[in-house]
């Protein structure tokens, strides 16, 4: 009787272990997930004040003096630049009210938003490194084709240009993580490959 009862309490002990131990992971999953929802959720607020920031500063740089006049609407670079700091600033904003509520992270749901994080993503790039390629010609010129420099007449409007250069990198860094963070979402739903396979076909390869 004695070695049943201590057979029945070891077996209770090493089941009561394996329950506290799958609670204890899924009370770090959950506290990973919550950490993981709250950066994401501020990754998709701060592009915003970013973005519009840039559109601002972008939409209201004009400079006129003794050489002419100039303002953002003379170069398609610059109204690019505005249209797409305007769409990441709308997406941003529409995005992190959908993560900021707790909802069940379904397979449509996370392709949705890898997807559209890579979109926004190469939009915001491209306005910036569009916006760099002319603002570097506008402050070097182009000797070759003589084409002086044109910071040095309008030195305020070339400065304006910089400041919404900068604020936009920094909303594009914002997008890569939330890119990197979309990506780990949607593929981490997606079971490894099984070793017994590998094996299988390993075996069989071996033997053909």
């Amino acid at each position: 009787m004695d070695k049943g009862i201590g057979v029945e309490l070891g077996t209770r002990s090493s089941i009561d272990m394996r329950n506290s131990v799958v609670v204890d992971d899924e009370e770090f999953d959950g506290k990973e997930a919550s950490l993981l929802r709250i950066v994401e959720t501020f990754l998709r607020l701060f592009p915003i004040g970013l973005c519009v920031t840039a559109l601002v500063i972008m939409l209201k740089n004009s400079e006129e003096n003794k050489y002419g006049s100039v303002a953002y609407s003379d170069l398609g670079a610059f109204r690019y630049l505005v249209h797409a700091n305007g769409i990441c600033a709308g997406y941003s904003l529409f995005s992190a009210v959908i993560v900021a509520i707790p909802r069940p992270s379904t397979m449509p749901r996370a392709w949705t938003f890898f997807l559209l994080d890579q979109v926004l993503t190469y939009i915001i790039l491209a306005a910036g490194a569009v916006l760099a390629e002319v603002l570097y010609l506008a402050e070097k010129g182009v000797p070759s084709a003589a084409w002086s420099s044109a910071c040095g007449s309008f030195g305020s409007f070339c400065h304006k240009i910089k400041a919404s250069l900068i604020i936009t990198f920094v909303a594009v860094v914002c997008y890569v993580l939330l890119s990197l963070i979309s990506s780990y979402r949607l593929f981490s739903k997606y079971d490894a490959p099984s070793q017994v396979n590998n094996y299988s076909n390993k075996d069989i390869a071996y033997n053909g």
